[in-house]
């Protein structure tokens, strides 16, 4: 029986703690807020992406707190193998991104209903989840050893803290992206997107490589 009685003043902090940080990483230019904020754009599947990026992050934080983190950090081959099937992933999504920024006719809001199913919608945003090293080195390896710090009893309340923040983020970016629907009602604000979009992924990929070429 535990001698720290589980009452708010030692839950609260704990879960501020896990809230804090969580957000803090999640609040970054990467490939999964740019597709989280596509989908947002264009009003497509963003409830069940939103949803499962949320969930994803909670698992894999959860799995970090308890344990994963030392488990990933001994297998280095694992690790280099994830990051440059990351890196091929982002080069050919950013390929295709900038190969549409290249296009006129791009998307308008109200054509919510003319691009992915909901089947590749998911799965593109479990590749984007699960393929990036980066999700893993924050929400496994980082926020992981910092939850594994905490009292047993607490964890669970710091891994719901981070799981929120995550959660959350996910929701402003999805649904707050209708905001900008007017001004991306504009074909060359698209086109524009798609070329930030597809930089991004290619440095992200370049970083990738780079990364697991240090490894060997």
């Amino acid at each position: 029986m535990t001698n720290l009685p589980e009452t708010f003043a030692t839950i609260a902090p704990v879960f501020m703690q896990g809230l804090a940080l969580s957000f803090g990483l999640i609040v970054a230019i990467g490939a999964q807020n740019a597709f989280v904020l596509r989908q947002g754009l264009r009003r497509e599947h963003v409830g069940a992406v939103v949803l499962f990026c949320g969930l994803a992050d909670a698992v894999l934080i959860a799995a970090g707190v308890f344990g994963m983190a030392k488990a990933l950090g001994e297998h280095q081959d694992f690790a280099r193998a994830l990051a440059l099937a990351g890196a091929v992933f982002l080069a050919t999504y950013g390929w295709q991104a900038l190969r549409r920024a290249r296009q006129s006719n791009q998307l308008r809001t109200e054509e919510a209903g003319a691009g992915l199913r909901l089947g590749g919608a998911i799965a593109q945003a479990a590749a984007f989840t699960l393929l990036n090293p980066h999700v893993y080195l924050d929400t496994v390896l980082l926020v992981g050893s910092i939850g594994a710090q905490q009292p047993i009893a607490l964890r669970p309340w710091f891994v719901a803290g981070a799981s929120i923040a995550s959660l959350f983020w996910f929701a402003m970016l999805g649904f707050g992206a209708r905001w900008l629907a007017p001004w991306f009602a504009k074909p060359k604000a698209w086109q524009v997107l798609d070329a930030l979009i597809g930089v991004t992924m290619w440095l992200l990929a370049l970083l990738l490589v780079k990364h697991a070429l240090v490894g060997l």
